[in-house]
């Protein structure tokens, strides 16, 4: 073993120091547990629905336009290069 320490002291190794046991009657600290969660509010699906629809149409009418745009894009970097 000391042969071995020596060997890494050489390569510049220095290993960790050896460990020292707790006292006889130590123990970790205790963890105080949390309450239960409070009941959350009830939901008002109709509305919630009524929001996705209404984030889906938005949703829609932009991805329309930029096809629209992309579209238009298209077509004159088309027409430069055939005419």
């Amino acid at each position: 073993m000391d042969i071995e320490r020596e060997r890494q002291r050489a390569a510049g190794y220095t290993p960790p120091p050896p460990t020292v046991a707790p006292p006889a009657g130590w123990r970790p600290p205790q963890v105080v547990h949390a309450p239960a969660p409070r009941q959350l509010p009830p939901q008002d699906h109709a509305a919630i629905d009524a929001a996705e629809e209404s984030a889906r149409a938005l949703t829609r009418t932009v991805a329309i336009v930029a096809a629209v745009v992309l579209v238009f894009i298209l077509m004159l970097l088309c027409g430069r290069l055939i005419f």
